[in-house]
């Protein structure tokens, strides 16, 4: 079970508001491109790519070295920065919010101690008062 701070968080206008469609795929890709799936699917890209270029007999579409190679995961990279961007934009908005519930969670828990030591005192001095009767 989640704690309370948690549960009151979903309450909050950031995150109960529905994302866009940019916002939905900007996390999708972002989730895909920073995971080893797409490191190895990329590693794979290229190396077919060389691979068929390396091999092909009559037309090299993109013959040594390869420039419409470099191009393209040059245009890859230059897309997928801004949308990287945008996605952990949002991350760091999350994670503002949750920092000020946890923050408010640990000041209320600060001055409930603080009254729980108050009550301890309070405790004390009536059992050394009731000692000395």
């Amino acid at each position: 079970m989640l704690p309370k701070f948690l549960h009151k968080q979903k309450q909050h206008p950031v995150l109960r508001a529905k994302l866009t469609f940019g916002q939905k795929s900007a996390d999708k890709l972002t989730k895909f491109a920073g995971s080893w799936l797409f490191i190895f699917f990329m590693l794979a890209f290229i190396a077919v790519w060389i691979y068929l270029n390396m091999v092909a007999y009559t037309k090299h579409w993109d013959p040594w070295p390869f420039i419409i190679l470099n191009l393209t995961l040059s245009c890859l990279a230059a897309l997928q920065a801004p949308i990287i961007l945008l996605s952990q934009n949002r991350e760091v908005e999350r994670d503002r919010i949750e920092a000020r519930y946890d923050y408010k969670v640990n000041r209320k828990a600060e001055r409930e101690i603080q009254d729980m030591q108050k009550d301890l005192e309070q405790i004390k001095s009536m059992i050394r008062s009731l000692k000395k009767k």
